[in-house]
């Protein structure tokens, strides 16, 4: 089972795929049910920063596409 605890803090390291390849596991163990609420609401908070964390990627790389074709237009 992915360790619950883990916060916001521990994703900031995360590359996108990390956090995309643990939010899947984490939506796994929640489908299959966790034995007690307690953990339950912590996978769903550990579910909620990496969800964060991948929005933080796709987010900075849309804005360099949008730089880089910005950048292509100025240019031509």
């Amino acid at each position: 089972m992915t360790e619950p605890s883990q916060g916001v803090a521990e994703t900031a390291s995360l590359t996108f795929e990390q956090a995309r390849d643990e939010l899947v596991r984490v939506v796994a163990e929640l489908e299959q049910g966790a034995p007690t609420l307690e953990q339950s609401l912590a996978l769903w908070e550990r579910g909620e920063a990496l969800a964060a964390r991948c929005e933080q990627w796709l987010l900075g790389a849309k804005r360099r596409l949008d730089d880089a074709r910005a950048q292509a237009e100025t240019e031509a």
